[in-house]
């Protein structure tokens, strides 16, 4: 069965995400440039699914295909007619992906008039944009029983039809982001989906050891505990940070009724292989300091101490990690004078992976080293995420 996937604000990052957590998804066909389609051999639940993955915004399943573009207002009218009511009125919206697509708003009055000559009482959604965004589709209830989003995906001079089955659960990452107890805004925050995205580049089965060395306020922990893993670690040079860790899994833990939890140290990264034992560790996923988050940056300095650091911190990781295992890093990425700057990492003992089909590797998005680049435009600071494999 062929689903569809709309990327995030990160499509390479959020396609390698979809890839790692469906090995056996087959066919990948990239509409435009955030929409992925994939066969996966079999029906999933895109609602409890887009629970767990951070890095799409909304997915649904393709029910038929165009021949040629004028097809758009009967195809997508027999889609919908599936889906009709028995009573009361009908809400759709149309949303168009890849280049040389049906135009939502011809397809929409047209669709809307069809529906109104068959007796339908009917509402079209509109927006001024040729997609609508989570947010209209949750809103205007088109994931509910009285409403459905159609949705046009172009690649290749060939075009399918799909209806969307869900959304990401946008106010629930927001809670979990700006509405936990403890915060650190000094040192930066790491978004929810973010840490779901590098958990699941990590691929590690829900029964390993997951460990966050330098855990912040917790997010990465919280994370792992909301996606079920069972064996979670967390430590952080700083006793503040492992103080507010626990205030926020305690939090999560309360919020969501989880019987699973973290445990926590206060602990320097390079001390870890007095914690664990050699080859114990099924993955390593954390976000590093990134630096000062205000002020001017001298940035080849920074460069010089930071990659000094994180090298010693690797070079204990791959002994306590387990053969295969990976590590998933957010690093920072300082800009300068239009310059992207990595650091200077010394990663010859681990292979880096990305997940990605040869098809789309030559795209923007990857920095020199096959690493992804997460940010928005303008910023000073910029995060690396890495996936090293051992």
């Amino acid at each position: 069965m062929d689903y569809f996937f709309i990327l995030g604000n990160h499509p390479l990052l959020s396609m390698a995400e979809l890839l790692a957590v469906l090995p056996t998804a087959s066919e990948p066909r990239l509409c435009g440039t955030n929409a992925l389609v994939l066969n996966l051999g079999q029906e999933i639940n895109i609602p409890e699914f887009l629970t767990t993955v951070g890095g799409t915004i909304k997915a649904g399943v393709i029910e038929t295909n165009l021949n040629r573009i004028a097809e758009a207002t009967d195809k997508g009218t027999e889609v919908l007619s599936k889906f009709l009511p028995a009573t009361g009125k009908f809400s759709f919206g149309v949303s168009s992906y890849g280049q040389s697509g049906p135009v939502p708003k011809i397809v929409g009055m047209t669709i809307k008039n069809k529906l109104r000559d068959k007796g339908v009482s009917c509402r079209w959604v509109t927006s001024r944009e040729t997609t609508l965004s989570s947010v209209v589709v949750e809103q205007n209830k088109l994931l509910s029983a009285s409403g459905r989003e159609l949705v046009f995906l172009t690649a290749n001079k060939k075009t399918l039809v799909g209806v969307t089955q869900g959304v990401q659960p946008f106010k629930d990452l927001s809670q979990r982001d700006y509405g936990r107890p403890a915060r650190d805004d000094q040192s930066g925050m790491l978004p929810p989906k973010l840490a779901q995205i590098m958990l699941n580049l990590a691929g590690a089965k829900k029964d390993d050891l997951i460990l966050d060395p330098f855990c912040g306020s917790g997010t990465i922990l919280t994370e792992a505990m909301l996606m079920d893993y069972k064996n979670i670690f967390g430590s952080d040079i700083s006793a503040k940070a492992v103080a507010d860790s626990k205030i926020n899994i305690d939090w999560v833990a309360k919020r969501y009724d989880l019987k699973n939890s973290a445990k926590l140290k206060q602990a320097d990264a390079k001390d870890l292989a007095t914690l664990y034992k050699p080859n114990s560790v099924g993955a390593v996923v954390a976000e590093v300091y990134l630096g000062p988050q205000r002020g001017a940056l001298d940035v080849k300095k920074l460069n010089q101490e930071l990659g000094s650091l994180y090298d010693d911190c690797l070079e204990v990781i791959y002994k306590i990690l387990k053969p295969g295992a990976r590590v998933v890093l957010a690093l920072p990425i300082f800009k300068q004078g239009g310059k992207l700057n990595l650091l200077p990492l010394d990663i010859n003992d681990f292979s880096v992976v990305n997940d990605l089909p040869d098809f789309v590797k030559d795209q923007t998005g990857l920095t020199p080293r096959d690493t992804f680049v997460y940010g928005r435009e303008n910023q000073s600071i910029y995060r690396e995420i890495i996936v090293l494999k051992k």
